[in-house]
């Protein structure tokens, strides 16, 4: 099976190229400008993969609400034209989104049937992103996640690990509850849906991956200190405390037996994956 990802140079697309090997071949802005319109549909034409999976989003939350025209062109119109791309070629097609789809005002936990209302321009272009790419392809698959960390790119793990060479106290907003998830884990995931897609196997439409358990950002950056060994205090304040540009929802803990049910998987332990992730970047 070859694979096509778009995102070359995100956190899930290197998870993906590191589990995946010479079965995935992914695609940066320098390989191809989703900007420009049509750059996915000659991609996906020109490689003649045998699924798609897209790993590229506009994610900087904060700039999006200044530069809302760009994070629509890259969170909903390429991935429309890939998704569309990938119906008339006859193979599937993943789409990864993303918790900030709801408003966090919701104490349960969220299901796939959940009603979305984003609290920000990256929230709100993922969502429309979702709506297209299910409207382009009838069998996509578009899963959402939340709090991605990795050994790669800019997370929130490397900047407590970062802050904490210079920091002995941090203050850390506590009334956001959610799920840290790992690149690794998100790939593997995508890589076993993939496969099964690939075979023919059922099953389209949303679903919800996420680290479990639930924590707030606070409590994840004590665990993060914890494992790395590192002596820092964590004061724990309110997001009214922490004033952003882009509002964030507070509560986002996602309800994820619906892909256990239909494909197998498993929430995955952060903390696990976390003690993975910091050993590597020790060892860097």
């Amino acid at each position: 099976m070859r694979m096509l990802v778009f995102g070359k140079n995100g956190q899930v697309a290197r998870a993906l190229k590191d589990a995946g090997g010479e079965t995935v071949t992914a695609l940066g802005r320098e390989d191809t400008d989703l900007m420009t319109p049509g750059a996915a549909r000659e991609a996906i034409a020109a490689h003649k993969p045998d699924l798609v999976i897209n790993a590229a989003a506009y994610t900087a939350v904060d700039k999006a609400e200044e530069d809302e025209a760009a994070a629509r062109r890259l969170n909903a119109a390429a991935p429309a034209e890939m998704a569309e791309a990938a119906q008339t070629a006859g193979i599937p097609f993943l789409h990864l989104s993303t918790d900030y789809v709801f408003d966090g005002a919701s104490e349960e936990r969220l299901g796939e049937d959940a009603e979305t209302a984003p609290l920000n321009v990256y929230g709100a272009t993922k969502r429309e992103g979702e709506i297209a790419v299910a409207a382009a392809h009838g069998q996509a698959v578009i899963i959402r996640t939340s709090w991605v960390f990795s050994e790669y790119g800019g997370n929130f793990v490397k900047t407590m690990l970062r802050l904490s060479e210079s920091r002995a106290e941090l203050s850390i907003v506590a009334d956001q509850i959610g799920g840290p998830t790992a690149a690794g884990d998100i790939a593997k995931a995508l890589l076993a849906i993939a496969g099964k897609k690939h075979r023919g196997a059922p099953g389209a439409g949303l679903y919800h991956f996420q680290g479990a358990p639930a924590v707030s950002w606070a409590s994840f950056a004590e665990k993060i200190f914890e494992i790395a060994g590192r002596d820092v205090k964590v004061s724990h304040i309110k997001t009214e405390d922490y004033p952003t540009l882009a509002q964030r929802p507070l509560n986002t803990v996602l309800d994820c037996a619906k892909i256990e049910r239909e494909f197998g998987i498993g929430q995955p332990d952060w903390r696990e994956s976390l003690r993975r992730v910091i050993g590597l970047l020790k060892s860097a």
